[in-house]
């Protein structure tokens, strides 16, 4: 018996609510086209923009692939110069030690210089009393055979 009395509940509430008319479903509907048609729009307008994202994206990684490749370069490069600059260094290290050494030379040649001008100069002394003695000895072996 309950189960009949739902059956006749149903039944009387589906033909006291009627269908709805064409106007009513149209009131009804419009507002949501309208609402669907501006999300459409919307996503459309997004999907736009973000496909533009996109492609910045794509030429932004072209550029920062390009970027790392010079940046490899330039490390290189860096390198270079510095393992140049080392050898330069070591160089100048050398040639300074060569200055030295050269100096030292200098140095010693212009002692032994200096000893000879002065062994040059006693030589000189030593060969003009030489000559005084010559001298004396001449002039006295004239007066030995005068007399």
């Amino acid at each position: 018996m309950r189960n009949i009395a739902l059956v006749i509940f149903a039944l009387t509430s589906l033909t006291l609510s009627g269908c709805a008319t064409k106007e009513f479903v149209k009131e009804e509907i419009n507002p949501l086209s309208d609402r669907i048609g501006r999300n459409e729009s919307s996503a459309a307008t997004l999907e736009n923009k973000v496909n533009s994202l996109e492609s910045r994206i794509g030429e932004a990684e072209g550029k920062l692939s390009q970027l790392m490749k010079e940046e490899s370069a330039h490390r290189a490069a860096l390198q270079e110069a510095m393992d140049m600059g080392k050898k330069a260094m070591d160089m100048a290290g050398g040639a300074e030690a060569e200055i030295k050494d050269l100096s030292a030379q200098r140095s010693s040649a212009q002692a032994a210089q200096e000893r000879a001008e002065a062994a040059a100069q006693k030589a000189e002394e030593a060969a003009r009393g030489a000559e005084e003695a010559m001298q004396k000895s001449e002039k006295i072996f004239k007066l030995e055979q005068k007399k």
